[in-house]
């Protein structure tokens, strides 16, 4: 039986289809993928209740206009984060933990805003752990590629989209003294000044390498649960290794290995503070045989205590 600390013993899954972000097809079936790995009844296994909520609707791109080319599809994509996070508050809500299966990443701005809605109604602030590949703090007038999936921690952090950072008519959703990035190793030029000016913490590969994975993750803990109710985490599955997550739209070389993405998730169940939970850029059309998608059902898995002994 799995001991929880800050997390429910209730989990509630909630699949976003969303493709909007970016420009290769195929992530809108990663929410599928994950749940035809069977993550309901491993999760069920661990001792937790899990309620599928099933999939935010999100409209084809082929019927739609793609709005301005610094943000595609932004229009589109705010509307679905609206109801990410309404469904993640309402899950909160229910006292259960919301892991949210992408789909792009630009559906974080809708699942963090969520998060932060519920404990902001209790006066309450949270922190968040990003852990990607990329940081994802862009914005309009920074983007090279108007890929909206390169933008929602910028959003969150208040630096723009205006569409995105205002979800919910506040902003910012998190403050970057208690916004961690793990993982990084691919910023854009201009990005970096972002990254500066935002002021968040950034943990990239090398630091992991230098310090060990260990030592990174608990300062990242620490940060994020300085003062805050906990903390949300958003995990790209393409901070792991290419070799190991083959089936991601921007896979990067030199990520985690398998034991060190279990070795982060379970650092992370250890300490008990996880409000909820992005799984996201799952692409089966990039996979082999569904092993990017039966990973991270192993990895949530893990966040939610599953030990080796």
């Amino acid at each position: 039986m799995v001991e929880l600390r800050g997390s429910s013993r209730a989990v509630e899954v909630i699949g976003v289809p969303l493709d909007l972000g970016q420009q290769r097809r195929g992530v809108d079936m990663g929410p599928s993928a994950l749940r035809v790995a069977g993550l309901a009844a491993k999760l069920e296994a661990l001792g937790l209740t899990v309620r599928d909520r099933g999939n935010v609707p999100v409209p084809g791109a082929e019927m739609m206009d793609r709005g301005d080319a610094k943000a595609r599809f932004l229009v589109q994509i705010a509307r679905c984060d609206r109801t990410v996070a309404q469904w993640v508050d309402e899950a909160l809500a229910r006292q259960a933990t919301p892991v949210v299966l992408g789909g792009d990443h630009s559906l974080a701005a809708g699942s963090i805003a969520g998060v932060a809605s519920h404990f902001r109604a209790q006066q309450k602030t949270i922190g968040l752990i990003w852990i990607d590949a990329h940081t994802d703090i862009n914005t309009p007038d920074t983007s090279t590629s108007g890929n909206v999936h390169g933008m929602p921690l910028a959003a969150l952090l208040g630096l723009g989209p205006a569409a995105l950072s205002d979800l919910l008519d506040w902003s910012p959703k998190v403050s970057a003294a208690q916004t961690v990035l793990v993982g990084i190793r691919d910023i854009d030029a201009i990005e970096r000044d972002n990254v500066r000016r935002a002021g968040v913490t950034v943990f990239t590969m090398r630091d992991i390498d230098e310090k060990g994975l260990r030592t990174v993750m608990e300062r990242a803990i620490e940060i994020a649960s300085n003062g805050t109710a906990g903390y949300h985490v958003s995990m790209d599955m393409d901070w792991v290794d290419p070799e190991e997550a083959p089936g991601v739209g921007t896979p990067v070389p030199g990520g985690a290995t398998y034991r060190e993405a279990h070795l982060a998730m379970e650092i992370l169940a250890d300490h008990g503070g996880m409000l909820g939970l992005d799984i996201v850029e799952v692409n089966p059309i990039l996979d082999e045989h569904n092993r990017t998608a039966e990973l991270a059902v192993q990895l949530i898995c893990s966040a939610f205590g599953k030990k080796i002994l």
